[in-house]
């Protein structure tokens, strides 16, 4: 059986490095890259993978470029993972739109306009849609109205896969756990929000896994794979854990910062749901995930 075509953009992200090691297991992988990236060291572990991966360079905010890009990796199967604003959810919104909005139409019309025999195109998006209430969950909203909207209209085989709260080795540094854990490591105190807002913790190698299960399957265009564990755990309750699981001193102050207008007090996934659409439940409950972030990062 021959190995699909798989071309990803956003591979250097946090969610990128962890899907790339088990993708270029059973797929020829193309990554799409900023030409910044031309001649330069890939982050880990892409640079170790480097000999098992192409590479094809643009820029998604232009569509000739990126058209060509396409053309250049001929993928059957399009993973789009890149996008602006995740460690920075009130960004600019122009960048916001130029970024998530536009570079994801572009992407769109280069993989299903012209010739180019797409089978699949999986967005990656985020369960801040549900309800946005920053900059870059509005935009990923608007991004995905579009990718529906062509799947309803002309039959794309677009797919979504709705990503929970991820966390994990390599998350970005100013994100919620990894600035808890410099904290605890250092033994000092954290402050934070009141911490009352339900997340429904998925550890990055799951999403990793339910990004290649989703990979490949027959769905109706349209369909959303939500990858999340079902259960949430307060953000208080988390960050109190991990600060037990360090054991150096300090403690978590919830409620020393004002907490965020807006935002939803629960998300979770349908992992019953999930299950059905691709056959794939996560497995890394949040105690051992915790641990392991712990010991690896």
């Amino acid at each position: 059986m021959s190995r699909p075509r798989v071309l990803v953009t956003g591979a250097t992200g946090f969610v990128g490095r962890a899907l790339l090691p088990h993708l270029v297991e059973q797929a020829d992988v193309t990554l799409l890259l900023l030409e910044e990236f031309a001649g330069a060291a890939l982050p880990a572990p892409l640079g170790q993978l480097r000999p098992a991966l192409d590479v094809v360079y643009s820029d998604l905010r232009n569509y000739p470029l990126t058209a060509r890009a396409v053309r250049q990796a001929r993928p059957e199967r399009v993973i789009h993972l890149a996008a602006a604003g995740v460690s920075d959810p009130f960004l600019d919104p122009r960048l916001a739109l130029s970024h998530n909005v536009a570079g994801t139409l572009n992407l769109l019309r280069a993989c299903f306009d012209g010739a180019a025999a797409i089978q699949q195109l999986i967005v990656a998006r985020t369960s801040a849609e549900l309800e946005p209430s920053n900059v870059y969950a509005a935009s990923k909203a608007a991004a995905w109205a579009f990718g529906a909207m062509y799947a309803r209209a002309a039959a794309w085989p677009i797919h979504g896969a709705m990503i929970f709260q991820a966390y994990g080795p390599g998350q970005p540094p100013g994100m919620l756990l990894p600035a808890a854990l410099r904290a605890a490591r250092a033994g000092q105190d954290f402050p934070m929000t009141a911490g009352q807002q339900e997340k429904d913790w998925i550890h990055v190698d799951d999403v990793a896994a339910g990004l290649l299960a989703l990979l490949g399957r027959d769905l109706p265009p349209g369909a959303t794979a939500e990858l999340g564990t079902g259960q949430t755990t307060t953000v208080r309750a988390v960050v109190e854990r991990l600060y037990a699981l360090v054991g150096r001193g300090g403690r978590p102050l919830p409620g020393a910062l004002p907490s965020r207008p807006g935002e939803a007090p629960r998300h979770a996934a349908d992992a019953a749901a999930t299950a059905a659409l691709i056959g794939w439940r996560a497995r890394v409950g949040l105690e051992e995930g915790l641990a392991r972030l712990v010991e690896q990062e």
